[in-house]
Formats: C-alpha cells, sequence, structure tokens
C-alpha cells in the first residue's frame, strides 16, 4: 500500500506543535524534515509512529520512550493524565488523586505533568515528595482516602521504558483497575487525544507529600510481622540489592522499624539510576541480574540475597547451595514459604480467609489452605485480580509478586515480602533452621512440587498470534513422556473467569502446562508444575515437559 507521505506529514507536524519536551520534539521535527524531502525510510518510520496510539488497558500504559503516540512521552502523558481525571469526574467518584514516580527517565517529569493537567481539571492533587516504591503509592491510595493513585513506572521492563500505572480508591480499596474501568478510562482518553493538550488547564497548586506518609507507610509495614525473635548480631546475614531502583532508603527503614538488623547492600545497585548501569535487563527473574548481589552474599558469607526490582513491587530470594555458591529460589517457592507462614498464623489466630494465587502459579498453595483449613482461589494473572478477593490472608503470583498483609497494601509489595522473609528466617534461625529445611518441611508436609517456564521473546507481535492460534488448532496428546489429560482453552470463559488468552494442559499424574501471551513483554510464557514423591524427581518431570514444550512456542 502506497503511503499518503503528506497526511502522515500534516499528522506528525500537529504532534510536534503541542509536545512540550524539546528533546522529543526536536526528534520528531527532524524527522518530518527527512520525510518532507523525501526520504524513504524516514517517511515508513513515520508512519510507523503513527499508526496507532498506545492501547491504556488493565496494566495501564507501558512503551519505550520517544515520540508519537505509540512511545511514552508528555504528549501520551498528559493526555492520559486528563482522560484519567475526566474519568472521575464523569463518573461521580471522588475527585481526589495521589500521584508517585520512580527513578527511571522522566518518571518525575510525567509526574508533575500529571499533576498539574489533574490539578487544572479541579482535581485535589497530592504528589508524593520524591521518588518512592509503587507500594508506598499503593498504600497512599487508601491511607489519604482518594479516589485514585497514579503511579509512573516501568516496573521490571527494559531500560528505556516507562508506564503508567492506575489503582482506585473508595469501594475498590486502592487496587489496580480492571474491566470494564480500563474501557471506560481509555475512552476518556481518545476523546481527550483528538485535541491538543496545549488546550488543558494547568494548575501548580497541588500538594507534596511531607514525610508523615511515608512515616505512615514505614509503621504499617513494619507492624506486619511480630518483633524480631533474635538479637540483631544473632540474626541471618542478609544481603540487599535495589537494582538501580527506589526500594533501598524505604527497605532500611522498615528492616530497622521492625527489628531486624541493616543488610549488607551491593553498592553498585543501590541507589536510582535509570540507565541501570551493571545488568542488561533490570529484573531480578533474568539471568545474570543477581550476579552482583550473589558475588556479594558470597564474599560475606551471607545466609540470604534479596533483590526487589527498581519499583520494589517484586522481591527475590536466593539461598545458600551448599556448595559455596547460591541458588535463587523461584517465585513459587517463596510463594510457598509465605503462603505456609501466614496459613499458620491465621489458623493458629483462630482466623478464618482465603489464600490465592492466581492461575499460573504452583497449585501447591491450594494444598497448604485445605491443611489449615482455609479457602483457596485461583485469579487471572496480574495482581489486581488477586488483590480483589474476598478476605484475603495472602495472595502472590509466580512472578515474584507478593501480598502479605491486605489491610496495609492492596497489591503485591517487595518490601513487605522482605521483612516476612527476614521474620521467618530469624525464626528459623533461633532453632538451628535455614530457609533450605523449611523447604525441606514443606516438600515433607505438602509434596514435592516444582516449577518451570519456557518463554519466546518475538519480534513481530503478531508472532504471538500464530503461535497460540497453532495450539489451538492442532493440540498435542502427550508433552513429552506424559500424556495430556485434558485442554481447557480460557478463551470463551472458564469458571467466572472473563475471556482470556490461555491455554491450560492437564496432564497425567497431577502435572500441568499453562500457555499464554505475557501482558507486559513482547513473550510467549509457558508455566510447568509437578508434583512428585521428591523434588529430584518433580524437577525432572519440570525439565522433560520444557524440552518437550519448547518447540511447541518457538
Amino acid at each position: 500500500m502506497k503511503l499518503d507521505v503528506d497526511g502522515v506529514v500534516v499528522t506528525a507536524r500537529a504532534w510536534s506543535a503541542q509536545d512540550p519536551d524539546e528533546q522529543t520534539r526536536a526528534e520528531l521535527d527532524a524527522a518530518i524534515e527527512a520525510a518532507a524531502s523525501g526520504d524513504g525510510p524516514a517517511v515508513q518510520e513515520l508512519a510507523d509512529r503513527f499508526a496507532g496510539r498506545l492501547a491504556f488497558g488493565t496494566a495501564g500504559l507501558r512503551a519505550e520512550l520517544g515520540y508519537g503516540p505509540l512511545r511514552m512521552n508528555r504528549v501520551v502523558v498528559s493526555q492520559a493524565a486528563a482522560g484519567l481525571a475526566r474519568f472521575l469526574v464523569d463518573t461521580g467518584r471522588s475527585r481526589s488523586v495521589v500521584i508517585g514516580y520512580d527513578g527511571r527517565v522522566n518518571s518525575d517529569v510525567f509526574a508533575r505533568d500529571s499533576a498539574e493537567v489533574m490539578r487544572g481539571l479541579g482535581l485535589e492533587v497530592t504528589l508524593l515528595p520524591s521518588a518512592l516504591p509503587t507500594p508506598v503509592l499503593a498504600f497512599a491510595v487508601r491511607h489519604l482516602g482518594v479516589g485514585a493513585g497514579v503511579m509512573v513506572t516501568a516496573s521490571h521492563n527494559p531500560p528505556r521504558d516507562n508506564g503508567y500505572k492506575v489503582y482506585l480508591g473508595e469501594d475498590d480499596e486502592g487496587s489496580q483497575i480492571v474491566p470494564p474501568v480500563d474501557g471506560t478510562i481509555a475512552a476518556a482518553i481518545d476523546a481527550v487525544a483528538a485535541g491538543s493538550i496545549t488546550d488543558l488547564a494547568r494548575g501548580t497548586d497541588y500538594t507534596v507529600a511531607d514525610d508523615a506518609l511515608l512515616e505512615a507507610y514505614v509503621a504499617a509495614t513494619a507492624a506486619t510481622v511480630p518483633a524480631a525473635g533474635l538479637p540483631v548480631d544473632q540474626q541471618p546475614k542478609v544481603v540487599y540489592t535495589a537494582m538501580h531502583g527506589v526500594g533501598w532508603e524505604t527497605a532500611r527503614a522498615v528492616f530497622l522499624r521492625a527489628g531486624f538488623a541493616e543488610p549488607t547492600t551491593v553498592p553498585e545497585q543501590i541507589d536510582p539510576d535509570g540507565a541501570f548501569p551493571t545488568v542488561s535487563f533490570p529484573n531480578p527473574e533474568e539471568p545474570g541480574a543477581m550476579d552482583l548481589a550473589i558475588a556479594r552474599g558470597t564474599a560475606i558469607d551471607a545466609d540470604l540475597v534479596i533483590a526487589n526490582d527498581p519499583d520494589a513491587d517484586r522481591l527475590a530470594l536466593a539461598i545458600p547451595d551448599g556448595s559455596g555458591s547460591f541458588r535463587r529460589l523461584s517465585g513459587n517457592e517463596v510463594g510457598w514459604l509465605l503462603g505456609w507462614q501466614a496459613a499458620a498464623r491465621a489458623s493458629s489466630d483462630g482466623r478464618g480467609g482465603t489464600l490465592a494465587a492466581s492461575i499460573v502459579s504452583s497449585p501447591a498453595l491450594a494444598r497448604v489452605a485445605e491443611r489449615h483449613g482455609l479457602a483457596y482461589r485461583d485469579t487471572l494473572t496480574g495482581f489486581k485480580w488477586v488483590s480483589r478477593v474476598p478476605e484475603l490472608v495472602f495472595g502472590y503470583e509466580e512472578a515474584l509478586g507478593y501480598l502479605v498483609d491486605p489491610d496495609v497494601v492492596r497489591d503485591k509489595d517487595g518490601i513487605s515480602a522482605a521483612v516476612a522473609l527476614l521474620d521467618l528466617a530469624t525464626t528459623l534461625a533461633a532453632s538451628g533452621q535455614t530457609v533450605a529445611d523449611r523447604l525441606d518441611a514443606f516438600a515433607a508436609e505438602f509434596g514435592a512440587f516444582a516449577s518451570g517456564q519456557v518463554a519466546t521473546r518475538v519480534e513481530d507481535l503478531s508472532r504471538i498470534g500464530t503461535i497460540m492460534a497453532a495450539l489451538r488448532s492442532d493440540p498435542p496428546a502427550s508433552l513429552g513422556p506424559v500424556a495430556v489429560r485434558s485442554v481447557t482453552d480460557y478463551a470463551e470463559g472458564v469458571d467466572g473467569f472473563p475471556p482470556s488468552d490461555i491455554l491450560r494442559y492437564d496432564l497425567e499424574g497431577d502435572a500441568r502446562v499453562i500457555v499464554r501471551p505475557s501482558g507486559t513483554e513482547p513473550k510467549v510464557k509457558v508455566y510447568i508444575d509437578t508434583v512428585a514423591a521428591t523434588p529430584s524427581e518433580a524437577r525432572a518431570l519440570v525439565d522433560a515437559l520444557a524440552d518437550a514444550v519448547r518447540p511447541l512456542v518457538s
């Protein structure tokens, strides 16, 4: 199809005219000039950048920084802020919002733009005083009693990305948005985008939160665990990394308030740095991301190595492997340990309640709930679903997200999860045990579970649809050595879940494989769960199933 060069250039010039950012405007103007002169690649690049706009969904917005409606920039953010403000006004919700931001490039700029636009539209606006963890923002939504919260973050995405996450207060209790609200907000954003952001009123008389808000989060989070059971000089030795993010100062304050020793840090990664210079991908799940922390742990003979992701809503844990190094626990293993701890406390206190995990997380937590007389709920992936489970005691998803005290934060929180792990490790140490011993005890009590994951990253997003369609049209009768007992397609909605692009294969012997597109990255993800007589047998089966499924999603 022949490109309409004149039309593309006109559209791009209109965008440039409203762009308040000198850098992105200069990049766009250079591209416009090249395209107008007949440079074919420049025309195509411009056409690609203006071929649509970022879809606003339950994950808000997330994309690479750059000019145009398909990137994260000050125009897109201002449109989103105005759309969210109009949603609050039009739906009769509280006309108030709290805004936070992390240490990524332009996060502070996007947060101030949002504050000014929302204030200009008449909302009461509170801006967090500095770059802070996402859980502090999620806490603030409930603590301040506002109608909504915005967190400017791309969490653990690549360094050049940024994003825009939305929470709702009042009856939503500080949880992230879910359908159909996301669609209503998206429509309001589209209406704003039909005009120019230069027509939006802006106000600078918003409130900047004082230290009392952060102090309230620190106090509430430290209180989620009992007082430390050992003096600081007898507690397990811990290494902590913030992964170049914003977690350290807040985590440190919580640890000390709860009575735990200050961890040894990874100095190269402890301060916020949007360039993420020591990691190629700032996600503790990625190979190599925890190498510096583990090297530090090895050097000081640590008992635990813990890592927050850059906005500190996720937590990773590594423990000594018995051979002089460390092994990183999976998100499921950490979820089992924290869920078991929460369930034991709930049952000993005579409390009922529910444990919950996303459907791609290990089924082990359901067995924990059953043994402790608690209810259990599977949810769709994403903490927007986990956090909304009624009477929730503990919830997690295998992607390193844990909700240990729903009364404090209705979202995953890597800092409260870290302090819960310190509490567990210290309690075990008081009786001469380790986290590794606790994992062995879990297998003895509930069964030897194991989990694994296969991920295929794609350059062409259409490839994801092709892979999922092929699996639907020609489902496998077996995966490696194990027969497929049943296939469940969530596309039409299953067990009360809304329609979702998920395939589940239940195998003989209680193994399970789930395939779905990632919600935040260009990937197809495969989740494998097994249970066997011993951990080594369960792990061997995971490996065999991974080998079998890899060609199906490549």
